[in-house]
């Protein structure tokens, strides 16, 4: 639009709120109202707020994973310690669900790659895939077989018959 406007071409429209004007010499009771609010409700809460968050500022707590602590794995407690035998379980657990959940995200990892692939995904995939195949492998090895009530004794005894069909096979292979 150029800049020498034509104002009798381009008239404002008028505005539709009409101007008030004050006739009165009483004060707006909604201005007064307004600022009672704001000096005794508004102000102290704030300056609380304020101060409350000064205070935490001061001590950070970062929120992350809750961290628990190695236990002694169910081999090495001893004869008839209870509280450890029932730790070890607790950790056991805690070690199949990590691993349940990492089966998951490379599973979800491949999923994705094929989504974004298409046609090329044995191509472009084959690294997922890989690394699929030897998570799950892993995760068999360790928790295959044991069945939902699985637990931390029997996963012990299937690791010690898995051993021990090894060396059995190494013995028999190097006669």
């Amino acid at each position: 639009m150029p800049e020498d406007r034509d104002w009798e071409a381009y008239k404002v429209p008028p505005t539709r709120t009409p101007v008030s004007e004050r006739t009165t010499s009483v004060p707006n009771p909604v201005t007064f109202i307004q600022t009672v609010f704001n000096y005794v409700i508004d102000a102290p809460v704030t300056f609380v707020r304020e101060w409350i968050e000064r205070q935490q500022a001061k001590n950070k707590f970062y929120y992350y994973h809750q961290k628990f602590r190695r236990v002694p794995d169910l081999s090495e407690c001893l004869e008839g310690d209870y509280l450890c035998f029932f730790e070890a379980e607790a950790q056991w657990r805690r070690d199949r669900m990590v691993d349940q959940e990492i089966v998951e995200i490379i599973r979800e990892r491949l999923g994705a790659c094929k989504h974004r692939e298409g046609p090329n995904q044995f191509q472009n995939c084959a690294k997922e895939m890989e690394q699929l195949a030897q998570v799950t492998k892993a995760y068999q090895d360790r928790y295959g077989d044991l069945g939902v009530h699985g637990n931390a004794r029997t996963c012990l005894m299937k690791q010690k018959h898995r051993m021990m069909e090894e060396r059995k096979a190494q013995a028999s292979t190097s006669q």
